[in-house]
């Protein structure tokens, strides 16, 4: 449902917002729409930490922040690692940055996937393995054979996946580290999903870092934790040389002082994050049953906090009904058009948000897809 400012916008100038915001990535808070696009949790922070940090506001504001031995010290308390093997920054796309465009020589990514991995390489310095189509299944022993073949010395598995948002099983995962071991590749898990599946932290790999080297696991913890605006991500490895570049490579500032106060309360709301990633999996279940009832809408099951539909052939394409859904409804989704896939305009990625929310956007897109074949 379009908002209060939005009321009185006319089409054209909804038009014009749009195209404005395709080309953002973020800030959308000051608009008058529901954001179902960005990937995070709705339901964390508490108010009663975001008030403690409000408290703090004057200092924070005023003074330097802690450097890297401190936050990745914090982090660790807050994962029960080592903090010799973790690497923190603003946000995992920093390191992701530093990873495919400094550090490695050639990355192998399955597609489709997060587009920074492939964005943030060299020109040449990227190998996109198809994934199963049509059911985006990862087979990670070619993909294996593939990185081995292509002489990749990072391999990027994003598990949930990234717009698919299926798991891949820790079991094959562990697999695809014992094929690669021995060629010089480091299998990157990226986990910033991982939170939402059903099995949660029984399907990390970060109990496993110690015993294996040539493994390291990413995290944006912005989207588990809710705080897009901090911008925290952190890389956890028992490979001493990967955390000696990374850490060489960051400024001595790079994550701020309310991001660091973040992190010194977030051990004490344990138990809320988890009920909060316990609230999550329930809309997410409800809004995949919900959009499973539109009429020939291809529902793939999820296992983040999003759903990938394939819209039908009779429908307008993706492009249009993020469009249409923006301009007449003020719902903001992500259409997979730019996605490296068969078929990538007929796709859409859709966040699932609040209850209502989910219900009001299953409501507009039956709409839009009723009329598409009407016409």
């Amino acid at each position: 449902m379009i908002r209060d400012r939005d009321v009185a916008v006319g089409r054209d100038d909804r038009e014009a917002e749009y195209d404005a915001l395709e080309s953002e990535h973020g800030g959308y808070w000051r608009y008058g729409f529901v954001d179902h696009a960005y990937l995070y949790n709705l339901h964390f922070p508490p108010e009663s930490l975001l008030e403690h940090l409000g408290g703090q506001m004057r200092e924070l504001v005023l003074n330097y922040p802690v450097a890297q031995d401190v936050v990745a010290a914090l982090v660790a308390r807050l994962i029960g690692q080592p903090a010799r093997r973790i690497v923190v920054g603003n946000g995992a796309a920093e390191l992701i940055k530093i990873i495919c465009g400094d550090l490695a020589s050639k990355v192998i990514v399955p597609v489709p996937s997060f587009n920074e991995y492939a964005n943030a390489a060299h020109p040449g310095g990227v190998v996109e393995f198809a994934l199963d189509w049509p059911s985006f299944r990862l087979d990670v022993d070619r993909f294996a054979d593939e990185a081995i073949r292509c002489g990749a010395d990072f391999a990027v598995v994003v598990t949930p996946n990234n717009p698919t948002s299926m798991l891949v099983r820790r079991a094959d995962l562990l697999r695809l580290l014992g094929r690669l071991e021995g060629y010089g590749c480091t299998l990157i898990v990226d986990e910033s999903f991982i939170d939402f599946a059903e099995a949660g932290a029984g399907e990390s790999l970060e109990k496993d870092i110690g015993s294996h080297d040539n493994l390291a696991v990413l995290k944006s913890m912005s989207k588990a934790y809710g705080i897009c605006g901090l911008r925290i991500g952190y890389l956890l490895t028992s490979d001493e040389l990967l955390v000696g570049r990374l850490r060489a490579a960051l400024p001595i500032w790079n994550i701020n002082g309310f991001a660091e106060a973040f992190l010194r309360l977030a051990p004490g709301y344990r138990q809320d994050f988890a009920e909060s990633c316990e609230s999550v999996r329930a809309d997410r279940d409800a809004f995949y049953e919900d959009l499973e009832a539109i009429p020939g809408l291809t529902v793939y099951r999820p296992d983040a906090n999003f759903v990938l539909c394939r819209l039908p052939d009779d429908a307008p394409s993706g492009p249009e009904i993020a469009r249409r859904l923006f301009v007449e409804d003020g719902i903001y989704i992500k259409h997979c058009g730019d996605k490296t896939m068969p078929e990538a305009s007929r796709f859409v990625r859709i966040a699932s948000r609040m209850r209502d929310e989910n219900l009001e956007l299953t409501r507009a897109l039956t709409r839009l897809l009723t009329k598409g074949r009407d016409r």
